[in-house]
């Protein structure tokens, strides 16, 4: 098996230059990637504590039936 060289870097670079994965703080692209990350993380978070049944937005806009009660 033969090995290629290439030009890629080793890792994937953003608009700036560094490793878009990075935790660099202020407005950057980097940052970007994070605020969406963690709210995935938040509203799945928020999706499981439903389905728990501690509704907040349910039982305060009262959109549904409360099933617990």
């Amino acid at each position: 098996m033969e090995t290629r060289t290439t030009d890629l870097p080793p890792v994937a670079t953003a608009y700036n230059g560094l490793d878009r994965n990075s935790f660099i703080f202020g407005w950057n692209p980097q940052a970007e990637l994070w605020n969406g990350r963690l709210a995935m993380i938040g509203f799945l978070a928020y999706l499981l504590w439903d389905l728990a049944g501690y509704s907040v937005v349910r039982d305060l806009l009262n959109l549904l039936p409360n099933i617990s009660q």
